[in-house]
């Protein structure tokens, strides 16, 4: 059977230590007899698995003290609207990078003054704004590190005069980040930590409290806060798979050994790309993502589009369609993707460029 290499853009690639920990926990978690579907998130054994993940997040991210580490459900998309909830009083500020940035900005919308600071639309999201202000009167400033969609990448930690917050859903834990310049940075768990179904959310605790309106209580940061992420029944099984990536994060060097090869997995495959008569990078280069890597066909070759899908899909090529409002190809490369299929995506790429 051909080799699958999977590149899709998420749920996506998982550690073979994550899935292999996850079907042994399905059956029997912890010794306990009963599978990590059926167990309570009361038992001290699945109290201990959410007290090791906050604790392992808090370690690899070397995050500082007075931070909090949620591991909430509801995806990333309800932290569009729980931000907002949480911290607007009057006027917001955020980056637009993309389609999950303008989601974002669609419920600021809902609270207050929301002003887009800086926008790439004009040109199709190909690159990272730059030289923008920021009012100063902003309850905090958005930006969203990683566009999944189009491929562009955030590759700093921003100096900014309020709360920073930052979506880091698809490139969180392929960096070292100093986690101080954040007010809250969360990921929707399903590109580069677990299954779909739970989100993490860093938060720095002294930001809260600060809004005028009433905010429901499942909505209220606060109460995740003071219940450690226990006060309803959290997403139990991708919890556990959570903390199966965070020990084999722990387990490759940590974060810096995960960029290094994260910069090695991305150069293979630009180079390629950019050597390779048949493609073409989509994106400033200057600000390509290492996390999801865009490129189409080269215009004279564009008929050749869905014959190299079908050759690449049958070598094994799974999930490097380009996203539906792009078209082309996209090369997820998390942090679980082994170099070895960035390596036999470029041989296909070479293969069919001798054929044509």
């Amino acid at each position: 059977m051909t080799k699958k290499h999977n590149f899709y853009a998420g749920p996506s690639i998982m550690p073979q230590f994550t899935i292999d920990k996850t079907i042994e926990a399905l059956k029997d978690f912890a010794g306990s007899g009963l599978s990590i579907m059926e167990i309570s998130h009361r038992s001290k054994e699945f109290q201990a698995v959410m007290d090791e993940a906050q604790a392992l997040t808090k370690e690899l991210l070397k995050i500082p003290d007075g931070y909090s580490v949620l591991f909430l459900g509801g995806g990333a998309s309800t932290q569009f609207l729980m931000i907002p909830y949480n911290l607007m009083n009057k006027k917001s500020a955020y980056l637009n990078t993309g389609p999950w940035a303008t989601k974002a900005m669609k419920e600021a919308k809902l609270f207050g003054e929301m002003v887009e600071v800086a926008s790439s639309a004009d040109k199709d999201f190909s690159y990272i704004p730059k030289g923008y202000e920021i009012p100063a009167d902003a309850d905090y400033f958005h930006i969203t590190t990683n566009n999944t969609i189009k491929g562009t990448e955030i590759l700093e930690d921003l100096d900014v005069a309020m709360p920073l917050i930052a979506d880091m859903s698809s490139d969180i834990f392929s960096r070292p980040i100093d986690v101080s310049k954040y007010g809250i940075i969360y990921a929707g768990d399903q590109k580069n930590l677990g299954p779909a179904g739970a989100t993490i959310v860093i938060i720095k605790e002294d930001i809260l409290g600060n809004v005028d309106r009433d905010i429901p209580t499942m909505l209220d940061y606060r109460t995740h806060i003071a219940k450690g992420s226990m006060f309803n029944t959290p997403p139990v099984m991708p919890v556990f798979s959570a903390l199966q990536t965070l020990i084999w994060l722990k387990d490759q060097g940590g974060i810096p050994a995960i960029e290094k090869i994260k910069n090695e997995k991305a150069d293979l495959l630009y180079n390629e790309i950019d050597r390779n008569k048949l493609f073409v990078g989509t994106v400033a280069r200057e600000d390509r993502s290492r996390m999801n890597i865009c490129f189409v066909m080269n215009e004279e070759y564009k008929d050749l589009e869905g014959a190299f899908l079908e050759f690449a899909t049958g070598k094994g090529m799974i999930g490097i369609k380009g996203h539906r409002s792009v078209g082309g190809f996209r090369a997820s490369c998390y942090n679980a993707l082994p170099i070895e299929s960035v390596q036999a995506l470029v041989d296909c790429m070479q293969e069919f460029e001798a054929a044509h």
